[in-house]
């Protein structure tokens, strides 16, 4: 089965951010494609939330520190947006503990900063 028939949600997310990288090229700061996202996910219809805060627990104790991705779209896709030269398994790493964090299955690293979007789909918990 394709993943466009198994994952629409991403599907759609992917999409969004391969036209916002058509139009603005790569070179920006990560801020300037989280904006970009916004205009395009409106236009397309996709719904997000944006730079949502994680709170962070330790034995059911609230931390005093956390996180805040940049989009939870579809009620149920981490988004993180980068800009690097390539990805690592740093930010494979951050994504990873978002997703535990908030206990969403569903994320997606969105890379700008290459001459073609990198992107990459992780799921937690299966």
């Amino acid at each position: 089965m394709e993943t466009t028939q198994r994952d629409v949600d991403t599907y759609q997310i992917i999409g969004a951010a391969m036209a916002v990288h058509r139009a603005l090229g790569h070179g920006f700061l990560e801020a300037v494609y989280r904006e970009g996202l916004r205009v395009e996910f409106e236009h397309r219809g996709v719904l997000f939330h944006p730079e949502v805060p994680l709170p962070i627990s330790y034995k059911g104790v609230t931390l005093p520190v956390g996180y805040r991705v940049d989009f939870i779209c579809c009620g149920a896709v981490l988004v993180e947006v980068k800009a690097l030269d390539a990805l690592t398994n740093r930010e494979t790493s951050q994504l990873l503990n978002y997703l535990k964090a908030s206990n969403i299955r569903r994320g997606l690293l969105l890379n700008f900063g290459a001459d073609s979007l990198q992107h990459k789909r992780l799921v937690c918990g299966y």
